[in-house]
């Protein structure tokens, strides 16, 4: 399989699945009784968290963060509504970023199929999980993204290789783990840092990451949709305020401030910032049981 054709199927994909995106948020919102219009807080976020994005940082832990600040959408809400409104962010990335960098093509196109198979699955579960084990997963799936941006800011990252390709168990591994990757989107927890340590633990050029990265998130998230809209389970309003937002923040980041900021200065106010979402989130769950276990007693 050449580049070129490789390159060609996965945009096919994504246009494809984003078009199924697009179908199925209106039969949702049809279906559910879905109204309201987006408002200015809502675009904002969107705005700040995908411009974050583009520039390598990831968006669905300070998007979080940014929502526990808020107050709202609820909890159980958090996870579908970070799919389908960041969905437009990923759409874009990928047409901007993947054709930038060449990477092997069965590794892309393998790793982007198992995180799209990983999403489809994961999402089903997710939207139907109970409001508390969303806050913990969540919770933990912020602490970690916290300890990710810190690491990045310390140098902890391993350095990488050179490679561009796997091979043997490399690749079967990397397949497996975008699997796995794929469907811890579904609560929360981003593919970018995770991805970019893996492939340099394996030997792999940090750049290698971002043609996979980006088509991954480009394709998996509206399949992962797909789930949230069958059930309900998103924030409509806040969902539109995020993908209006989108097509600023990827734009502005891609292509005038993406080489004029100190990476590092944003990334440790990102990282305090999704610290405290991350306490908020567990305290509320913690909350919650209290809760629970005082109406049993009473």
């Amino acid at each position: 399989m050449s580049m070129s054709a490789a390159k060609a199927g996965l945009l096919l994909a994504l246009v494809l699945v984003n078009i199924a995106f697009v179908i199925g948020w209106i039969w949702a919102a049809r279906r559910h009784r879905l109204r309201g219009r987006p408002d200015l807080p809502d675009i904002a976020i969107g705005c700040t968290t995908t411009f974050l994005d583009t520039l390598g940082i990831g968006s669905f832990a300070p998007t979080t963060a940014l929502f526990k600040f808020r107050g709202k959408p609820a909890d159980e809400l958090i996870p579908g509504t970070l799919n389908v409104g960041l969905n437009a962010a990923a759409f874009l990335e990928t047409l901007l970023f993947v054709t930038a960098v060449t990477v092997q093509p069965a590794l892309l196109v393998c790793m982007v199929a198992t995180a799209t198979a990983g999403a489809w699955l994961g999402a089903g579960v997710v939207s139907r999980m109970p409001r508390r084990s969303i806050q913990l997963f969540m919770g933990v799936a912020l602490l970690i993204a916290a300890i990710f941006f810190a690491m990045k800011n310390l140098g902890a990252f391993p350095p990488g290789g050179t490679a561009f390709g796997l091979d043997g168990w490399r690749f079967l591994l990397a397949v497996a783990v975008s699997f796995v990757l794929g469907a811890l989107m579904c609560i929360g927890i981003g593919n970018y840092a995770p991805l970019m340590i893996l492939l340099a633990l394996l030997g792999m050029h940090p750049l290698a990451a971002y043609p996979i990265m980006m088509a991954s998130d480009g394709i998996l998230q509206p399949v992962a949709s797909l789930g949230f809209f069958r059930t309900g389970r998103f924030a409509h309003v806040s969902a539109l305020g995020l993908t209006a937002g989108s097509f600023v923040g990827v734009f502005v980041a891609f292509y005038i401030v993406k080489n004029l900021l100190s990476l590092t200065a944003m990334r440790w106010l990102v990282t305090a910032v999704v610290t405290y979402a991350a306490v908020s989130m567990l305290r509320s769950a913690r909350a919650g049981r209290a809760a629970k276990a005082s109406v049993a007693l009473s």
